[in-house]
């Protein structure tokens, strides 16, 4: 025990799950510090029995005898304060693609390549994956071990919840205006897209599904695109693997989705594939996993496994995951964990 926790973006969607999963889970602290931004400094949260006020993650003493420092802040603020926490001598997880990429930083999904952290990270800097990257890892790691993952061509359908808070209340702002006008959204749907206003995402997303989902670069594809390409050959030590992405995001509340269809070096069937899923640590198989059944739930839901039907190397199948748990506040405290564990926090 006596070991000292902050959260810095502690009042942010990510941060109250952070506080929650830190008590639920029992996790092993005497004291949690909370950090957010100077506009919600001073605020008072109640954690377990005692009242914390939230200081401001830029103060010169935020990080004064932390030992583990779980960041969800946004990347400016990961680039800027995390060195300040691994200076002042805490081991930093962060939740941005600040430092997804870089080679001395690990990026780890816990069930996955969770011994990546069988020695103390170099930087002092532990990176959490994209929250769709995440979803899709857990079953292809299992079929990887199973059948050796050569390609992938994965179509994402990604929650207004991954924009945060503020996707949330896009949508949820879009739906009674639309909804209003029912009939326009069969006779004329342009004239409905007028009635909203989107600002978050790039056209209205109720009643609607978006196929574009980050910033596009000079090749077409977008950034968050990308990341299911990088961050999936790092996180499988597999450079080479083969990734066509497509990021699409559509009116769920909260999770993830994504279907797949995955090339491996060897043949595979159904009945084979499905026995190498079954009992994968942080998996549930299900006949028709919806992101709705699943937002609240630990677990990655994998389901509709398929054989190819024209290469006996390829399946395909679907997959789900809550993109706030698993995708984002879970796999950080379970990272937290790994690191109390294997005695380097």
């Amino acid at each position: 025990m006596g070991r000292r926790v902050a959260i810095a973006g502690a009042t942010g969607a990510v941060g109250q799950d952070l506080r929650r999963l830190l008590d639920r889970r029992d996790f092993p602290l005497e004291d949690l510090v909370l950090l957010a931004s100077e506009r919600s400094a001073g605020t008072v949260i109640r954690w377990r029995d005692r009242e914390i006020t939230v200081k401001n993650l830029a103060d010169a003493d935020a990080f004064d005898g932390v030992d583990l420092a779980l960041f969800s802040a946004g990347g400016g603020r990961s680039l800027e304060h995390a060195p300040r926490a691994v200076e002042a001598g805490a081991i930093v997880v962060d939740n941005s693609s600040a430092f997804r990429m870089d080679p001395d930083v690990p990026l780890v999904v816990t069930e996955v390549n969770g011994d990546e952290l069988s020695v103390r990270p170099t930087k002092g800097i532990v990176a959490n994956p994209n929250c769709t990257t995440m979803a899709a890892m857990l079953p292809l790691k299992a079929l990887h071990d199973a059948f050796g993952l050569v390609s992938m061509v994965a179509t994402s359908y990604q929650a207004a919840g991954g924009a945060g808070q503020s996707g949330i209340d896009e949508l949820q702002a879009q739906v009674p205006v639309l909804a209003e006008h029912f009939d326009l959204l069969r006779t004329d749907g342009a004239a409905a897209a007028k009635l909203v206003e989107p600002n978050v995402f790039a056209a209205p997303l109720a009643f609607n599904v978006v196929p574009v989902l980050g910033t596009v670069q000079d090749n077409g594809y977008t950034d968050e695109e990308l990341k299911l390409l990088n961050e999936s050959r790092k996180i499988l030590g597999l450079p080479d693997l083969e990734v066509a992405p497509t990021c699409v995001r559509v009116p769920v509340v909260a999770g993830h989705s994504l279907q797949i269809r995955a090339t491996f070096g060897q043949s595979v069937t159904r009945e084979a594939a499905l026995k190498a899923l079954d009992g994968f640590p942080g998996l549930v198989v299900a006949d028709m996993p919806t992101p709705l059944e699943y937002a609240g739930r630990d677990e990655v839901a994998v389901g509709r496994v398929r054989a190819d039907l024209h290469d006996s190397h390829s399946l395909n199948f679907w997959c789900v995951g809550d993109n706030l748990l698993k995708g984002a506040a879970l796999n950080t405290v379970q990272i937290g964990e790994e690191l109390v564990a294997r005695g380097h926090v």
